[in-house]
């Protein structure tokens, strides 16, 4: 219990504690408890020395410092300042090294997305509409020309598979104005690659023939009653020729001999044809010329690959020996390619297809040579390609090998073709076939999202009138360009077909 006793002078307090509790505490631990303020006092003495000394504090700023350059080591980044929040984003991080406030930021982020997003955005419709729907006279002429069976068209096709298609769609129409029977039509052996293909090994032929049911009547093979009949047989049809013209050389000798064989058909017949025959052409295409249930099995089985990750850019690579030698253009690889392609070009004149006259300098100049590697990159990041875009790149294999594709592949390095994406064994039935490979290509590249070519030619010509199979348009890229005439009725495919007509007494 506390006792205060009351003095005039001062007041002081005490403690009284019991008896038992002194005595269990030793004379040390007292003596402990007196003498500790004394040791505390004498080491705050020692102390005060050091603490007057300006070396000591010196010293111990200089250890601070050190301290802190330590911690900073271990947490800095190269790639940004020092001063930087350590929890931004890298892409945040090197934007405010430039000073830009945090709504700049946010404007960039967004810029830099919609960018992203423009580049792989759709277009809408471009004035398509359904429009194969045959006029009624067209389809009194269908009774008569299903009934005749007098009448057959044979036709040997050439060339790629894109030339091929092209003349199998002439010679149905050819066969409508004639009012002929058609003969399932020879692939002529290819002499550049040696593909030895046949129509039913590249194309579906039950739908080939089910849905021209009410066009033209299509055949196997001759009757019988023709096998032994003269064939009037016609190699050197002109250019871009009318239904008119057809019909004044060919269809009286038809009906003398019974049987037309027709070859070299590519681009024979005119683009510009009535409004009935351009949408029976357009039926042919995209319609009735399907590729074979096993080549479609295996381009929609790649094309999902590809897809599993997002959209993905279908590029057409006109690369190929052969190629440059045809366009009179130069790879421009090296010296030691130049002149290769020039000495093949010398020996092999009739490879030519460009004109004579003209330099390599001026091709290039008019846009008549392909784009190399080096130049279709420019072209994609002109355009706003991501580095992240996924390119399929269809064709065959460059000159100059993958050493020719560097310039695409260190600034695109998501690129691939169908060896990349099949399966070990898959692409084995199509082996030494360019025409099943060039299918392949077809579909997955008529699939893609946006495709570009880097040569015009007939392939980038079927894909940029074609309808991929899903529900959006391809935003169609032509490098040369960036317009291609087809024809001057350009089609799409779907439920009805879809076709735009480019003159006015085609709408």
């Amino acid at each position: 219990m506390a006792v205060t006793k009351s003095n005039r002078k001062k007041h002081q307090s005490y403690i009284s504690v019991s008896s038992q509790i002194i005595s269990s505490i030793s004379q040390s631990s007292l003596e402990c408890l007196l003498e500790s303020p004394k040791k505390k006092h004498i080491s705050s003495l020692k102390l005060r020395p050091f603490l007057k000394n300006p070396r000591f504090w010196v010293f111990l700023m200089f250890v601070l410092c050190f301290l802190c350059m330590l911690k900073m080591w271990f947490h800095f980044e190269p790639v940004t300042p020092l001063t930087q929040n350590i929890y931004f984003t890298p892409q945040e991080k090197t934007i405010l090294s430039t000073g830009l406030s945090s709504s700049q930021l946010n404007l960039v982020e967004i810029e830099e997305t919609d960018n992203k997003i423009e580049f792989w955005k759709q277009p809408e419709g471009m004035g398509y509409r359904p429009c194969l729907d045959f006029s009624v006279k067209y389809g009194e002429e269908t009774d008569e020309i299903m009934k005749d069976r007098t009448k057959y068209l044979m036709v040997v096709v050439a060339g790629g598979l894109n030339q091929q298609r092209n003349q199998i769609v002439d010679a149905v129409v050819i066969a409508r104005i004639l009012g002929a029977s058609l003969v399932v039509p020879i692939l002529q052996v290819n002499v550049i690659w040696g593909d030895e293909s046949e129509f039913s090994d590249i194309f579906d032929l039950d739908q080939f023939k089910n849905v021209l049911a009410n066009d033209v009547r299509i055949v196997s093979s001759l009757p019988s009653t023709h096998l032994m009949t003269r064939h009037t047989r016609e190699k050197t049809t002109p250019l871009h020729v009318s239904p008119e013209w057809i019909r004044s050389r060919y269809l009286k000798r038809l009906k003398r001999d019974g049987v037309l064989l027709l070859r070299g058909l590519d681009s024979r017949l005119s683009k510009d044809l009535p409004s009935d025959l351009q949408k029976l052409r357009c039926k042919v295409a995209f319609h009735a010329l399907r590729f074979a249930p096993h080549i479609s099995e295996l381009g929609n089985k790649l094309t999902e690959r590809m897809r599993r990750k997002g959209p993905y850019l279908a590029l057409h690579l006109r690369m190929e020996k052969d190629v440059w030698v045809r366009t009179g253009c130069l790879p421009g690889l090296s010296q030691e390619y130049d002149v290769m392609i020039n000495n093949e070009r010398k020996s092999r004149p009739k490879l030519l297809t460009s004109r004579n006259n003209m330099t390599y300098h001026d091709r290039k100049v008019a846009g008549l040579c392909p784009l190399n590697a080096l130049e279709v990159t420019r072209l994609l990041k002109s355009l706003g390609a991501p580095k992240s875009t996924r390119i399929y790149w269809a064709g065959g294999i460059p000159l100059g090998g993958k050493e020719a594709l560097q310039p695409l592949t260190r600034e695109f390095s998501h690129f691939y073709n169908k060896e990349d994406l099949a399966l070990p064994g898959e692409l084995e039935p199509f082996e030494k076939k360019a025409s099943l490979m060039a299918a392949i290509d077809h579909i997955i590249s008529e699939n893609s999202n946006v495709f570009m070519a880097s040569h015009g030619g007939n392939m980038g010509h079927a894909i940029q009138v074609s309808h991929p199979s899903s529900s959006k348009r391809s935003l169609l890229i032509d490098s040369l360009s960036f317009i291609l005439h087809w024809s001057n009725l350009t089609c799409e495919t779907g439920a009805e077909g879809l076709c735009r007509a480019q003159k006015d007494h085609h709408t």
